[in-house]
């Protein structure tokens, strides 16, 4: 096996030597016929396959075979100037059999085949190529973030992501190498033009020199040989550029070319019919009666064979083609797995009025998707967690300048945005003087104005600030997905979450899940950590910390508690502002009711207060908040670690956004600022 697998390399030296040593006749004979063997075995390749990778080598045996044909020609040229015009019995052969008597018609003919393949197959192949190559390279960087989205929303996996960005790599290389391998053909054909001229002007030079015969004798002796000599490459050269022509021209198919033509040809039975009408027409205008009716009968027998066959019958046990034809809703839906489709359930979604449509068609020019695309990416990068593909339909339930966004097949949030206008946000709301139409910021909820194009720039001088429509629908939708981030953690995300972090640490994932907690526990802890919008992207230092716990503490909060609290770093950067962390701090006696009332259980732990005690606090509360409202955007309240879960539990039902940290959560390096204290009388 080892030495055929130096056979192409012997090959390829074989030829190169050919330029140089003379062959004998019968070697050269032998030579001819395998050059048109390989030849044909090309062509027959590149009509079976379904797409283009599946001959990956083609580009490389475009070369060996045209090094190979120029190696004959110049071994058949020897041949011809040395040994009076014979140069074998496969050249002479050909000769004879085209010339049959006249030089002209050989030439001829031989003229017409050259020009066919230089002008006809070998310029298209060559323009396809290059046109191929060139949207093959464009349209990566779209297939690549289409197999990044499926990827991060599970519906592949990592190995066939690497195969499919390995497949598009490939593509590019081949439409790539394709495109200048087709000047390889265009080479050959202007060559044997050239070796054609050589050798009728030198053979007859010779063969006066030589005094071979009569000025007739010559000439008949020489041409025979050149024309011979020229259709032995050039017969093979056409049949490597039909084959290039079908290679850049394959599309991908579930078939290869024959199944394909049958298939599409045979779909269409009425214009087999109409066909046939059109050319018994030709009758009329002094057609050959006899074959224009023969035409004309094989095709209408062939439409009325393809009529009356219909539709395949489907053996019993086997699935209906996809392609079966659906002639109503009933139908549709006698297929149960149809009705099974039903029940899948979009994580999120979005639905758009028919005026939005352009700003998420990318066939308008929207750009949309792309910033889905971009936001996702910034989301992994912050929170550590990659949402799932959006899926954007347009729907007549919405008004056409609406949109609405659902998480899990409900709606959570809807939005109004007009084309061609900007949202203004002015820079003191108390002196708002710009003319526009009065709206409400769907992301948070600020008093704005849709202006008109022509007011951009007096809006701008005036210090508003103007966002596009897709922004706005952007921003919207990534306040929601923040939101809603802990819903959208599903244990199918949580597995590709450990199957990364295996790249790095697998002895911690096999050591900790599932031995020490489930998948399931894992799941519960990093929802508790977005539903508060704490990072989940230390997936190691989380692991960390339930493999220390998580054989003891069973409690969920607890567990998370304690994860927190490693990861005291990133929760301090994510809340402080320029190594500062202003905060309304809890007192003491209010901790103290709040431990006094925690009830345990053996599945947890719950808040049992009093109604009152209830009020007082939440009434505390809420006045240091309407205190610093304005000093900070989201307001902070810090806490006794062993109370924080419970009080952010009770706090969470008045004011959902307050973030609430205990002191184990806070780096040191941090500078707190107390700007209140809860207290109740």
């Amino acid at each position: 096996m080892k030495l055929f697998n130096n056979t192409v390399s012997a090959f390829v030296v074989a030829v190169i030597f050919l330029l140089i040593v003379p062959l004998p006749t019968w070697l050269l004979d032998f030579m001819f016929i395998a050059n048109l063997t390989i030849s044909f075995v090309i062509l027959l390749t590149t009509m079976y396959i379904k797409e283009s990778l599946e001959f990956s080598i083609y580009p490389s045996l475009l070369l060996i075979t045209t090094l190979f044909r120029l190696a004959l020609n110049v071994s058949s040229t020897r041949k011809i100037l040395t040994n009076g015009g014979y140069a074998g019995e496969v050249v002479k052969t050909f000769g004879e059999f085209v010339i049959q008597g006249n030089v002209v018609v050989g030439l001829v003919i031989f003229l017409i085949i050259v020009l066919v393949q230089f002008i006809v197959i070998t310029k298209g192949s060559e323009r396809v190529a290059e046109v191929s190559a060139r949207f093959t390279l464009d349209a990566m960087p779209g297939k690549q973030m289409a197999i990044d989205a499926d990827l991060s929303s599970g519906l592949i996996d990592e190995e066939t992501a690497r195969t499919r960005r390995s497949k598009i790599q490939r593509e590019a290389d081949f439409f790539g190498a394709m495109d200048g391998a087709s000047k390889f053909v265009k080479g050959d054909a202007i060559m044997s033009l050239l070796v054609t001229f050589i050798n009728l002007v030198g053979g007859i030079v010779i063969g006066f020199i030589n005094n071979v015969g009569t000025f007739q004798e010559i000439m008949q002796i020489y041409s025979t040989s050149t024309v011979g000599d020229g259709l032995m490459s050039q017969i093979p050269a056409l049949l490597i550029s039909v084959a290039t022509g079908m290679i850049v021209t394959r599309s991908a198919s579930e078939a290869n070319l024959n199944e394909d033509v049958i298939h599409q040809f045979s779909s269409q039975p009425m214009v087999l019919i109409m066909a046939a009408i059109a050319m018994s027409m030709l009758c009329f205008i002094g057609f050959p009666i006899p074959q224009v009716l023969t035409m004309s009968a094989i095709l209408l027998i062939l439409g009325l064979m393809l009529m009356r066959k219909g539709p395949e019958v489907v053996p019993a046990g086997e699935a209906p083609p996809v392609t079966e034809e659906v002639t109503s809703e009933a139908d549709y839906y006698k297929n149960i797995d149809n009705v099974y489709n039903l029940l899948n359930v979009d994580q999120i979604s979005m639905e758009f009025g028919y005026s939005l449509i352009p700003l998420v068609d990318e066939a308008s020019g929207g750009n949309f998707v792309d910033r889905v695309v971009m936001f996702r990416k910034q989301f992994a990068t912050e929170m550590g967690l990659v949402f799932p593909s959006v899926r954007l339909k347009d729907s007549g339930q919405v008004n056409p300048n609406q949109y609405s966004i659902s998480i899990k097949g409900e709606q959570v949030a809807q939005g109004e945005v007009l084309v061609d206008h900007y949202l203004a946000l002015a820079p003191d709301p108390d002196h708002d003087t710009l003319e526009g139409i009065e709206t409400v910021e769907p992301a948070f909820g600020i008093a704005a104005k849709w202006i008109s194009e022509d007011r951009r720039v007096k809006a701008e001088l005036a210090g508003y600030t103007l966002i596009d429509p897709t922004s706005v629908i952007i921003t919207h939708l990534s306040e929601i997905i923040k939101v809603h981030a802990h819903e959208l953690l599903n244990r199918q995300e949580v597995n590709n979450i450990l199957t990364n972090l295996r790249k790095v640490n697998e002895a911690l994932v096999n050591d900790t899940v599932p031995t020490i907690v489930t998948v399931g526990t894992l799941q519960k802890v990093l929802c508790n950590l977005l539903r508060e919008g704490v990072p989940i992207r230390d997936t190691e230092t989380i692991l960390e910390t339930l493999a220390d716990y998580g054989m003891t503490v069973k409690d969920m909060d607890m567990l998370t508690e304690y994860v927190r609290q490693s990861l005291k770093r990133t929760i301090t950067h994510r809340f402080a502002e320029a190594g500062q962390l202003k905060v309304i701090s809890l007192d003491a006696n209010i901790e103290n009711q709040i431990m006094g009332a925690v009830k345990k259980m053996e599945t947890g732990s719950y808040l049992a207060l009093e109604p009152q005690t209830i009020q007082g606090i939440v009434s505390a509360t809420t006045k240091e908040i309407d205190k610093i409202k304005d000093l900070v955007a989201t307001p902070i309240i810090i806490t006794s670690p062993i109370v924080r879960v419970y009080f952010k539990k009770l706090i969470d039902q008045f004011y959902p956004n307050t973030t609430v940290l205990s002191f184990n959560e806070i780096d040191p390096d941090v500078k707190i600022q107390a700007l209140g204290n809860i207290t109740v009388a």
